[in-house]
């Protein structure tokens, strides 16, 4: 039997990521989403949305820049940590020692920590209620060597266990269940 709920945002899990903003070392700053995803494939674009009334809201404005750095059970504690504390009040890159690197193309700094870091170019912001969308083009990714196959150069995300969020709380990601496509694939 299922019961009505009073409608509400129950699609999990999330990745829980630390998206990085600011132009110069006075104003990094990074705070923890997880109301992100991709948006088109072609051209590749994604978002983040985020409220208004965060210390990062107005440097995302300001610059139209950020990136969003994938995150991992090693960085689970710092993911919170930037989570729960504002960058009003902390320097949060230093307080988690976590390194600003510097990024391909936007000028937003990197997570050097971070196994994959997406830099993106704010096209558009859309209010839409408690949170506004900054819809954005995906203009470059990093990703971190140690991931990537010796064979096919392939990002194995596997390997860099990455997290995910769901309904307040942070998990590893499990067991490999099956590959797209796999339940149509021909059996040999």
């Amino acid at each position: 039997m299922k019961h009505d709920w009073k409608p509400g945002t129950m699609i999990y899990p999330l990745p829980a990521v630390m998206v990085s903003c600011g132009n110069n070392p006075s104003e990094y700053n990074i705070i923890t989403v997880s109301w992100v995803g991709t948006i088109c494939t072609n051209p590749p674009m994604c978002y983040i949305s985020v409220r208004p009334e965060r210390y990062s809201y107005p440097i995302l404005k300001k610059n139209m820049e950020f990136v969003i750095n994938l995150t991992t059970r090693d960085l689970a504690y710092a993911t919170d940590w930037c989570g729960v504390n504002s960058g009003k009040d902390h320097h949060k890159f230093e307080e988690m020692n976590l390194t600003p690197g510097k990024a391909s193309i936007v000028n937003a700094p990197i997570i050097e920590e971070s196994p994959l870091c997406i830099e993106c170019r704010v096209k558009e912001v859309v209010a839409l209620g408690s949170h506004d969308m900054f819809i954005a083009d995906v203009v470059n990714v990093l990703a971190d060597d140690k991931y990537l196959d010796p064979e096919t150069k392939a990002f194995n995300l596997q390997m860099a266990d990455i997290l995910a969020y769901s309904h307040g709380k942070y998990y590893g990601l499990g067991d490999f269940v099956g590959k797209f496509g796999w339940s149509v694939q021909k059996k040999k």
